[in-house]
């Protein structure tokens, strides 16, 4: 009973195997564009970008769009709201491991 109550506090946004892996990324790195997350996850343009949005709809991510030179460059941060939900999907799945 205890392990499903902990397999519930695991966030359903972020335990989506390609959103996990963004936020994974920016966690680490900061920021990254679309074209570095599409060939870290080896994911297609359309997928990458559903689940950005879901992210970015959950306000666990910021979209920033530019141009560099003549062509448009497209950037993600997480916001402290999606840097919090990552750390408690980190904590919470810790506790599911040592629950064993």
């Amino acid at each position: 009973m205890a392990t499903v109550r902990k397999l519930d506090a695991l966030d359903d946004v972020i335990h989506q195997k390609v959103r996990l892996g963004v936020m994974s990324s920016l966690m680490a790195s900061g920021e990254a564009d679309f074209n570095f997350l599409k060939g870290a996850l080896g994911v297609s343009d359309g997928n990458l970008s559903t689940h950005l949005t879901v992210l970015e709809d959950h306000g666990y991510i910021i979209v920033h769009k530019e141009f560099v030179g003549k062509k448009p460059r497209t950037t993600y941060t997480p916001t402290l709201a999606g840097r919090r939900a990552f750390e408690l999907y980190v904590t919470a799945l810790e506790s599911l491991v040592r629950a064993g």
